[in-house]
């Protein structure tokens, strides 16, 4: 099933705009209009979902911009060029991603405040018609969910930001100055209290996952919830987190227990499945995936600068186009899996596909790739010259997440109770077969709650094997108030491990210096050696690469990808403490008449 909410241009409420809240004109449609009945408040509603499917969203917020982690990275020194200065920290206020970011974030919030002012003002909502109040109600609850979305991620790029919360009308102050975020966070959070239990159940409507729907709205308020209660960088470049957190942290519980209760569903079993369903056009309903933004055919750059490389172009040999990675996962998170955790060969991809619609191994350890996605799954190819636009959906949250986050907030309030340990193991059970349980599952858990910290020790851990790719794990280091400290553990497991190689002792000794891969007598790609390190290929049939000893530079010890990806991590502008704040756009500024500056946070 594909929602065609962005393949449609939809130009109710959607004007081009010179200042980032003021539009040059209003829709010419009565909003009372347009809000009195289901059917044209479904289009007004879809106004706000477009956002999605513009550069701002589909290919720089939703993967390039959330780099680098200790589980995802890329080289932001080698290029002065938009995307690099984000990865590098070091972004301008004329960068033209972060620009792109703002208007669609501002236009989306505009968009959701002219339909909650109109569906609140509607007779429709009160209809007699229980069916009718009933899909009013729903298509509130959207709007208010996205509205929140937005602000929750303007918050993690630009600290406190304008407040918007009315719809533009004549003689309004639209220049409006930042606002403290805890508040904005507060107020967002409040909103879906109130609204969630008057929405409906994916399974209730037409679009199941493809739609903002109760599950994801419930999902929201946890994770809303632990970001505000989380930690968070200020102007004079500190982390603080509130005193009241603990207040967030049961709102967290609360609400992803009561997801739990109310439509609890086993995971799936396969969890190459989850990925496959966004690529092969799949959606499903009480399953993993609570909400997946809607591309259309012709939309969307999943599987074009995520997932796996696919070589294509006018010499190609097949027609499935051309897809790239940018954001790469470090040897350092391979290699943190356990050997047989089910997700890694998922997650990390070790082969690409070339022109002769071959699979064939990476071109080194920094370009393992993120394997969950590919233009290559797709059942029916786009085309030989084919690049962006697949259609392919972008998962927004998983029921997994949804567990973990209940695992978490029960143990910082209560530590690690059986309750807090259960939700994990859900997670982890599929992660491994059945007859490694008792050891992959039930052992490693009584270990990890052996205390509160291992146990949240554990949930970071859990929360990278299970989430590689799914760029969510930048926001995930910031509340947590770790982003600078993982980022240094990143680069010195990188420097052990080729150390341990080169030197034959030590945690890494072990690991594959170089890795033997080939394709078999039925054409099948595999690796001899995918875990450890072997003496030699059994027969000639196998390629040699290198794997570990790829970081090694005889001039400068490690290869400069190495000490130099997330150097301005840990060093830069302040030793430990990552500046993930970045300022807002010089265009934002000037129309502000005086009211946003870029001030604090060491930007020069």
């Amino acid at each position: 099933m594909k929602n065609k909410y962005l393949s449609i241009l939809i130009v109710l409420f959607i004007t081009s705009c010179s200042d980032f809240l003021e539009p040059d004109s209003l829709s010419t449609f009565d909003s009372n209009y347009v809000f009195s009945n289901v059917d044209d408040t479904r289009r007004g509603v879809n106004a706000i979902y477009v956002q999605f499917g513009v550069d701002g969203f589909r290919s720089r917020l939703s993967n390039n911009m959330t780099g680098n982690t200790d589980i995802e990275h890329q080289s932001g020194w080698t290029s002065t060029s938009d995307r690099y200065q984000i990865w590098n920290l070091d972004a301008l206020s004329t960068n033209g991603d972060i620009r792109q970011f703002w208007n669609a974030a501002y236009t989306a919030i505009r968009d959701a405040n002219i339909a909650i002012e109109g569906i609140e003002a509607s007779n429709a909502l009160q209809s007699t018609d229980p069916q009718t109040s009933k899909l009013m109600y729903n298509m509130l609850g959207e709007a208010y969910t996205l509205r929140a979305y937005w602000f929750s991620m303007l918050i993690y790029y630009f600290g406190d930001v304008p407040n918007v919360r009315l719809s533009p009308k004549a003689g309004q102050d639209f220049n409006l100055p930042r606002e403290d975020r805890n508040e904005i966070l507060t107020q967002v959070i409040d909103d879906l209290i109130k609204i969630e239990d008057k929405m409906l159940w994916a399974d209730q409507s037409p679009y199941r996952t493809e739609q903002v729907n109760r599950e994801f709205t419930i999902g929201m308020i946890a994770r809303l919830a632990l970001q505000r209660g989380g930690f968070f960088l200020k102007p004079d470049m500190t982390m603080e987190r509130k005193s009241d957190y603990l207040k967030f942290y049961e709102i967290a519980k609360t609400y992803s227990k009561k997801l739990i209760d109310l439509k609890g569903r086993e995971l799936p079993k396969d969890f190459k499945q989850v990925f496959l369903n966004q690529c092969k056009f799949i959606t499903t309903v009480n399953s993993d995936v609570l909400f997946e933004v809607p591309f259309a055919l012709g939309n969307g750059d999943v599987g074009w600068n995520i997932g796996i490389t696919v070589q294509g172009g006018a010499t190609a040999s097949h027609s499935f186009g051309s897809g790239n990675n940018y954001m790469a996962m470090p040897p350092s998170y391979y290699f943190s899996f356990d050997s047989t955790d089910i997700r890694r060969d998922v997650t990390c991809g070790l082969y690409q596909v070339n022109t002769k619609f071959e699979e064939e191994f990476v071109n080194g350890p920094t370009n393992i790739t993120q394997g969950k996605w590919s233009r290559y799954f797709l059942d029916n190819p786009p085309g030989q010259n084919s690049a962006k636009g697949t259609g392919i959906n972008w998962p927004m949250m998983r029921y997994a997440d949804v567990l973990l986050m209940y695992a978490e907030a029960e143990n910082e309030l209560n530590g690690p109770t059986a309750e807090a340990k259960e939700a994990m193991a859900k997670v982890r059970r599929r992660a491994f077969n059945a007859n490694q349980w008792t050891s992959k599952v039930e052992d490693y858990i009584t270990k990890a709650g052996a205390s509160k910290q291992t146990f949240l020790n554990a949930i970071v851990d859990e929360r990278a094997w299970e989430f590689g790719g799914e760029m969510i794990r930048k926001y995930e280091l910031i509340r947590w108030g770790i982003y600078s400290a993982k980022m240094a553990q990143t680069v010195q497991t990188l420097k052990d491990m080729v150390d341990n190689v080169k030197s034959g002792t030590g945690k890494y000794a072990n690991l594959p210096d170089y890795m033997y891969w080939r394709r078999n007598a039925a054409s099948k790609f595999e690796i001899l050696n995918p875990n450890t390190k072997v003496s030699n290929a059994p027969d000639a049939t196998w390629n040699q690469v290198n794997f570990v000893l790829d970081m090694y530079s005889e001039t400068t010890k490690y290869k400069e990808w190495v000490t130099k990806d997330w150097l301005p991590y840990i060093s830069g502008p302040k030793p430990m403490v990552t500046r993930y704040i970045f300022p807002i756009p010089e265009e934002a500024v000037a129309a502000s008449q005086g009211k946003l500056t870029n001030e604090g946070y060491l930007f020069k």
